[in-house]
C-alpha cells in the first residue's frame, strides 16, 4: 500500500458532511456484486484500522517505523523458545495438537493467576479465568454479551482503536470521557454519565486503559482509581479495564489495577503480547463470578477452544524460565527508548509542540497547535522516511486532529533519533505555516 493509497482511502470533503446512514446507504448503491446486498447491517460498521493501514506501510525498506506498538523481542531467549516448543511436542504432543478446554488449561490459567498477583491482583481465582486469542476478543465479547445496538460504551479520549472498532462493529454508541495528565477525570465522567442517561440512554462499559494508555502513554493516578470504579458502580456500569503495559513501568514498582479491590465490578484484561510475545496470540479475562458463565460460553462459541499448543508452550517457558527477570530488561529497554525518544523531540521538534511523560508502556503523544491537522502530514513524513499514527484514530469523535502517536518500543535509541529528525522538519513545516 503505497501513500496515496491511504489518501485514497480518506472521506472526501463532501464525504465527511454524510451520515453515517448516508454512507452506508450510499455504500450499498454502489455495490458491485449481487452478493453485496447479504451484508448485515453490522458489516458496514467495520472499519479497515488506521493503524493496520500505517502498519503496512511502515514494513517498507527504508522507512523508520515510530507507529506500530510493537514489542522488543532483543532480550527473548530464542533458543531456549525453540527447545521448550520441541519439548513441548515431544512430551506432550497428542495433548498439545488436539483440542483444549474452552477455558483454556488449568496450568495457564494458574499461571496467569500468578502474574497477576505481581501487579496487585492477589487471591484471584483460575476458575473465574478465561484464555482468549489476545486481549482484544476479550473487548469483542465483552461487548457481544453486554451490548444491544445503540447502547452506550465509554472510553477515554484518545483511547486505542482496536477497540473503538471493536465497539462500532457491535453498533454501539461510543461516547469520549476527558482526560488529563493523570488520566480519566471524575468529575468529567459523572458529568458525561448525567448527560447521558438524561437523554435515555443505557450505559452498559467503561472501558479504561488505566496503565500506560495506548496512544498518550498516560497513567489513571492512584488517588483516582478507586474513584472511577465507585463512579461506575453507583450507576450499574461495568468497568471494562485494558491493562497489557499495567508490569511495564519503568521503575518496576506497577500501580495496582482497578480489578485489585474491586472483584465484582471489574472484568480485566491481559495479554502475554507485551510480557511475552505478540505472536502466540494468547490473552485473558479475569471475570466476575456472576458473569463468568455467559462470558465464557460467548467465548466458546467464536473459538471453539484457544491453541492448545501455544498454551502449552507458554506454560512450560514461563515455568522454566526467569520471567521477572525479563520482565525487569524488558523495562530497562523500553526505558532508555523512551528517554532516546523524549530527548529527541525536546532537541528537534519546535516550541509550540509538547508532548507527554509516560512512566511506562509503549508511546508518547504529541499535540500541536489546535488547528492542525496531523492525518496530511503522515504522507509528508512517509516521503521524509518516517511513519507515525495521526491522533484522529484514536477517538470516536469526528472531525480533525491536531495530535499524533510516536512508539519507541519496537525501535532501538538510533532508530528513534533518526526518526524523530526526520520527522521534525515536517512538523516545524507545519507549525510555520499555522503560525503564518
Amino acid at each position: 500500500m503505497t501513500s496515496q493509497d491511504i489518501a485514497a482511502s480518506r472521506p472526501a470533503e463532501l464525504g465527511d458532511e454524510l451520515t453515517a446512514e448516508t454512507q452506508t446507504a450510499l455504500e450499498r448503491a454502489q455495490a458491485s456484486h449481487r452478493h453485496e446486498a447479504l451484508f448485515s447491517e453490522r458489516a458496514y460498521n467495520i472499519k479497515q484500522s488506521a493503524v493496520r493501514d500505517v502498519f503496512d506501510i511502515s514494513i517498507q525498506p527504508g522507512l523508520v517505523s515510530l507507529a506500530g506498538g510493537s514489542p522488543s523481542l532483543s532480550k527473548l531467549p530464542l533458543e531456549l523458545v525453540a527447545e521448550t516448543a520441541s519439548r513441548v511436542i515431544v512430551e506432550h504432543g497428542m495433548e498439545a495438537l488436539h483440542y483444549g478446554g474452552g477455558k483454556g488449561t488449568l496450568a495457564l490459567r494458574e499461571l496467569i493467576c500468578e502474574i497477576m498477583a505481581e501487579e496487585g491482583i492477589v487471591g484471584a481465582s483460575a476458575e473465574d479465568v478465561v484464555v482468549t486469542t489476545g486481549s482484544q476478543s476479550a473487548q469483542d465479547i465483552a461487548a457481544k454479551v453486554f451490548c444491544n445496538p445503540g447502547d452506550v460504551v465509554l472510553v477515554e479520549d484518545p483511547t486505542y482503536v482496536g477497540a473503538l472498532n471493536t465497539f462500532e462493529a457491535y453498533q454501539v454508541q461510543v461516547e469520549p470521557v476527558f482526560m488529563d495528565d493523570d488520566g480519566l477525570i471524575p468529575e468529567h465522567l459523572e458529568s458525561r454519565i448525567a448527560e447521558l442517561e438524561a437523554a435515555g440512554k443505557r450505559i452498559k462499559l467503561l472501558y479504561t486503559i488505566p496503565s500506560f494508555n495506548n496512544p498518550s502513554g498516560i497513567t489513571l493516578a492512584a488517588e483516582r482509581r478507586q474513584r472511577i470504579v465507585d463512579i461506575c458502580s453507583a450507576h450499574n456500569i461495568l468497568v471494562l479495564e485494558d491493562n497489557p503495559y499495567g508490569m511495564l513501568r519503568f521503575d518496576g514498582h506497577p500501580l495496582p489495577p482497578l480489578r485489585a479491590d474491586n472483584p465484582d465490578d471489574v472484568i480485566y484484561c491481559g495479554s502475554f503480547s507485551k510480557i511475552f510475545s505478540p505472536g502466540v496470540r494468547l490473552g485473558w479475562a479475569l471475570v466476575p463470578r456472576h458473569l463468568y458463565r455467559r462470558f465464557y460460553l460467548a467465548a466458546e462459541a467464536v473459538v471453539l477452544c484457544p491453541s492448545t499448543l501455544n498454551q502449552l508452550i507458554v506454560t512450560e517457558f514461563f515455568r522454566a524460565f526467569d520471567w521477572r527477570g525479563y520482565l525487569a530488561e524488558s523495562r530497562a529497554t523500553y526505558a532508555e527508548r523512551c528517554s532516546a525518544m523524549l530527548e529527541a523531540l525536546a532537541e528537534h521538534f519546535p516550541p509550540e509542540a509538547t508532548w507527554t511523560t509516560p512512566d511506562g508502556g509503549f508511546f508518547v503523544w504529541v499535540t500541536l497547535p489546535e488547528g492542525i491537522d496531523t492525518y496530511p502530514l503522515l504522507y509528508q513524513a512517509i516521503e521524509a522516511g518516517v511513519v507515525f499514527i495521526p491522533g484522529a484514530a484514536f477517538t470516536p469523535s469526528d472531525g480533525t486532529s491536531s495530535k499524533l502517536r510516536l512508539a519507541f518500543s519496537g525501535v532501538t535509541p538510533e532508530q528513534i533519533r533518526e526518526g524523530v529528525s526526520r520527522l521534525a522538519p515536517v512538523i516545524r513545516a507545519a507549525v510555520e505555516a499555522h503560525r503564518g
